[in-house]
């Protein structure tokens, strides 16, 4: 799976472009424990089966947050989260958001039995696999959504990279390194992986130099003048 050093890479390139003025250690610090996070429900595993790539890897908590968030700080005649926040701040937690969504989530959803994007609404896994491609002999052709049409009732299907429920998904990881209904001799095995593909440690190194470039730009001989 992408480790978390991986979806650290990705969030610093979003921070780069997003954050702006705003951009230092601190706003930073803060975008990293947001990423973390989600990590948190592979310790509720023993308790919930299927509880990682679940309860914090979803696309429904991020959506209410940003809802309320937007509600406090638009609509609100006062709000409460500028009382007690800066207008920085609120600029970071939006950011927040969106490495949560980008950084987090949508990476996992692209790898092994995907993320369980719209629990607890829904409790489905869906893995992001296929390819979209221009052939001269098939034309346009694309494989992330399945649509199958039942040729007897003309029903029609639709199957977006569905991989189970929580009941029968179980993605391995360093809490729960393997499936706890299979039962074996062999001794556990606990790796927390950093990169195990070749474009995983380039984005790691790509996320090292946005943050390195956006420092030496901040040092540079505009930075006093600005």
């Amino acid at each position: 799976m992408p480790s978390t050093v991986v979806h650290a890479g990705f969030a610093l390139l979003l921070a780069a472009a997003l954050l702006g003025e705003y951009y230092d250690r601190r706003a930073l610090a803060a975008l990293l424990v947001v990423l973390v996070l989600p990590e948190v429900d592979s310790f509720l595993g023993p308790v919930m089966p299927g509880a990682h790539r679940t309860v914090g890897h979803n696309l429904v908590v991020p959506a209410v947050g940003a809802l309320l968030l937007y509600y406090d700080t638009r609509v609100r005649d006062r709000s409460l989260v500028r009382d007690r926040l800066s207008g920085r701040w609120i600029a970071v937690a939006w950011v927040a958001i969106f490495v949560h969504v980008f950084a987090h989530v949508a990476l996992d959803w692209t790898h092994l039995d995907g993320v369980n994007l719209l629990w607890p609404l829904r409790d489905q896994f869906l893995a992001l696999e296929g390819e979209v491609l221009f052939s001269t002999a098939d034309g346009f052709v694309q494989t992330f959504v399945d649509v199958r049409v039942d040729p007897e009732t003309g029903a029609r299907s639709v199957d977006a990279g569905t991989t189970g429920s929580t009941e029968t998904v179980h993605v391995n990881n360093p809490v729960e390194p393997r499936d706890p209904d299979l039962v074996t001799d062999e001794p556990v095995d606990r790796r927390f992986p950093i990169a195990n593909s070749g474009w995983r440690l380039y984005l790691i190194g790509l996320g090292l130099f946005a943050l390195v470039a956006r420092r030496v730009q901040g040092s540079g001989p505009n930075a006093a003048e600005e």
